[in-house]
């Protein structure tokens, strides 16, 4: 039987973030402005697009606002450039155990924040590995109508910088996931090889994907900082309010 097989464009975070200061004694400092970014991402996604790419992958993101800058840059060459559209997928890095991105967001967090950017498909990958990943991808399910992608590594680094997970441990670490119907799109990220990605497509063959629900807290206006806030109804009072010159200070004003 004949599968037809999709080229995926993969647009990767860059070394600069836009959250972030790169120098501690500056922490109001940065390095690039988003327009700068945005100049950067579009000539990458043109040069995907004119190479041929059926998909545009925005991945390894640790700083949402950068993730915002390439998904502006995207939608502009589709809308402004006549440029036929594809699906364009966006997947976040949780550097750690904590389950927050490099700049302090939460994944369902990351979720709401880059949700106008009408990504087909969200999810993770980097950093963790499967079993690591597993209930950071199962909290985002829940944020998302949008098809969820996910793709580790193979287990976490070791003292030398290399990966051990062998492709049936890793394997059999994804099934789960697509048991349990959390994902629409598996893979395999640092130290993976083509025997893990055959190792995954075997043991995933058969399973139905997720199937996205169709309205996603339709009842609340969706909100996030580093935590995601849904008001609705039921909410209490929020009080919204002034946080950078908690001090009164006259010279911040001037």
């Amino acid at each position: 039987m004949r599968i037809r097989r999709y080229v995926c464009g993969a647009i990767g975070p860059t070394n600069k973030t836009l959250s972030i200061s790169p120098s501690v004694e500056k922490p109001e400092f940065r390095n690039v402005t988003f327009q700068e970014l945005v100049s950067a991402y579009g000539q990458q996604a043109r040069a995907l697009l004119d190479g041929g790419a059926d998909i545009l992958l925005v991945e390894t993101v640790f700083d949402s606002a950068n993730a915002k800058a390439a998904l502006f840059a995207i939608r502009t060459i589709f809308e402004e450039e006549e440029v036929p559209e594809v699906p364009v997928f966006l997947s976040g890095t949780i550097v750690d155990l904590s389950g927050r991105t490099l700049s302090g967001q939460t994944g369902e967090a990351f979720l709401i924040s880059t949700r106008q950017g009408q990504a087909t498909a969200v999810g993770l990958n980097c950093a963790l590995g499967p079993n690591e990943m597993r209930p950071f991808v199962e909290s985002m399910a829940n944020y998302t109508s949008s098809f969820i992608i996910c793709y580790p590594n193979a287990g976490l680094p070791n003292a030398l910088g290399g990966y051990d997970e062998m492709p049936d441990t890793m394997a059999e670490s994804i099934r789960e996931f697509a048991e349990r119907c959390l994902v629409n799109i598996v893979g395999g990220c640092c130290g993976t090889t083509p025997d893990h990605i055959a190792a995954i497509k075997k043991a995933c063959d058969g399973i139905a994907p997720r199937e996205p629900p169709k309205n996603v807290h339709e009842d609340s206006m969706m909100l996030s900082g580093l935590e995601p806030m849904l008001v609705n109804e039921f909410t209490n009072f929020v009080n919204i309010g002034e946080r950078c010159n908690v001090a009164g200070s006259r010279r911040f004003c001037t």
